[in-house]
């Protein structure tokens, strides 16, 4: 697993932590996805919404992956578990490649340990992300 500096919002930082001290997190397996999750929360640089870089990956953000092993590019959306869906591209952050990709940067390359292995994944492109398009509202 990759250890640059990641950044999450205070907003998505606080939901998270609800997250994973609730009792549904109780039903995952491997337990190892759920210490990811917290090891990339307690090293993540924390910043309030309005100050997160139009080019950060963060919760409900739509991303454009490219696998470097595979070339093969997907597209996913980050969201609750409650909203996964892998047929809509709607993919959990508690997957092993949600919580990956969470507070990294477009042209960031992630390696990280899945079921299959590892894999190593850049960011080719921030689709959308809720933070920008608030703002981007704001201003008009």
């Amino acid at each position: 697993m990759s250890r640059r500096t990641i950044i999450i919002t205070n907003s998505d930082r606080r939901r998270l932590e609800h997250l994973l001290a609730s009792e549904f997190t109780e039903a995952i397996l491997p337990k190892s996805y759920l210490t990811d999750l917290r090891t990339e929360l307690q090293r993540a640089k924390i910043v309030d919404s309005e100050e997160v870089p139009s080019d950060v990956i963060t919760m409900d953000s739509t991303v454009r992956l490219r696998d470097l092993d595979t070339d093969e590019v997907e597209t996913y959306t980050l969201v609750y578990p409650n909203q996964a869906n892998i047929a809509e591209n709607k993919l959990s952050i508690l997957a092993p490649i949600g919580t990956a990709i969470l507070g990294y940067r477009l042209g960031d390359v992630i390696r990280w340990r899945v079921p299959s292995g590892k894999r190593r994944l850049r960011v080719e492109e921030v689709v959308y992300q809720p933070e920008r398009s608030r703002v981007l509202q704001l201003e008009h």
